[in-house]
């Protein structure tokens, strides 16, 4: 086994709990994960790869966008055919999409636009504690208008992960995009479980280190604990996930707690709306027991696509990038919205 395969092996550790993989434990139990294989343990002695990985390794540009007051971190890939709109999760940044990214616009023709949300990543907000619903869909269409002055004849796929997924379903049931909106995939969210989940959420965010010595703990750490399986992922993002606030000590960018009055507003009412909006859909779930009652019933009417992947976390875009990318290609050739590359193949992420 080579080290880069190595890297894909979650080495959560077997023996006595520690505080690391009790956070673990307590996310596996609020996002209701059911069935997940045991992770193998990495030979003994192994010495894995920690070191950041930097933006441009996968994508082509890194761009600031102005609106109002703000200035929004954006990544940019590609130069033609339909937009993947990609939002991420909470905490999370425009870089836990890069894997993705990496095996999408091989396989399709394609652009990518990623930004850090409000309050995430590089992005620089005059409020960046307002997360609500209102100010965060309003933030997603200046950022696409700002880039692109008109793309009513343009095909764009919104895809959202956690948070990003359900503003995702707001933004296109708002009707305000000037965009031909021809999919929407949303990533591991569902009003029933989500809704269940927020009880619980504020303990398991303070169940995690509040301190780093530096971003390669960080990513030593996102891997031991079980938050992401694949260390090439964990190297690109998890350093966009934290700030340095002195010598040898980093925290985390945002305190999602601070955030915790907007949280019903993402998901209350969220499955009525994914239905309701007119557009291809698309859901993937890291767990077979996530839909509730309306998408239940959705889904037996046929109102939209659901996978199931297996093998994967809470982050399905990091875990797997290659089964989610294999995926969302042919939800996109299905709806004749993009075309396939000439030569292509899905790269494990050890080979990226």
């Amino acid at each position: 086994m080579s080290d880069e395969e190595e890297d894909m092996i979650c080495d959560l550790p077997s023996d006595a709990p520690t505080k690391t993989s009790n956070a673990g434990d307590l996310r596996k139990q609020l996002l209701s994960k059911k069935g997940l294989p045991p992770a193998p343990r990495p030979p003994r002695g192994a010495i894995h790869d920690n070191s950041i990985l930097l933006w441009d390794k996968f994508f082509d540009e890194k761009r600031e966008i102005a609106v109002n007051e703000d200035t929004f971190n954006v990544y940019l890939k590609g130069k033609s055919g339909p937009i993947f709109y990609l939002l991420h999760g909470g905490g999370y940044s425009g870089l836990t999409w890069a894997c993705f990214t990496e095996q999408l616009t091989s396989s399709i023709d394609c652009r990518i636009l990623a930004p850090d949300l409000r309050g995430h990543g590089d992005t620089k907000c005059e409020d960046e504690a307002d997360l609500s619903t209102e100010r965060q869909v309003a933030d997603i269409i200046s950022i696409f208008e700002k880039i692109y002055d008109y793309a009513d004849d343009i095909d764009v796929c919104i895809i959202g992960h956690s948070m990003g997924g359900a503003l995702a379903i707001h933004t296109a049931a708002s009707h305000k995009l000037r965009a031909k909106i021809s999919g929407l995939v949303v990533i591991d969210v569902v009003e029933g479980s989500a809704m269940e989940a927020l009880g619980g959420m504020v303990h398991f965010l303070h169940s995690r280190p509040s301190i780093f010595e530096s971003p390669e703990s960080a990513i030593d750490w996102c891997i031991r604990s079980g938050t992401v399986r694949n260390r090439i992922a964990a190297r690109i993002s998890m350093p966009s996930q934290i700030r340095q606030i002195s010598e040898n000590e980093y925290g985390w960018r945002i305190d999602l707690t601070k955030t915790e009055q907007y949280w019903k507003g993402w998901f209350q009412g969220l499955s009525a709306k994914f239905l309701a909006c007119p557009v291809p859909k698309l859901l993937v779930l890291a767990g077979v027991d996530r839909l509730d009652r309306d998408l239940t019933i959705g889904q037996m009417q046929g109102k939209f696509q659901t996978c199931v992947l297996p093998r994967v976390g809470h982050c399905v875009q990091e875990d797997s990038p290659d089964h989610l990318a294999e995926e969302l290609t042919r939800f996109a050739l299905r709806y004749q919205f993009a075309q396939k590359q000439e030569f292509h193949h899905f790269s494990s992420p050890a080979d990226l």
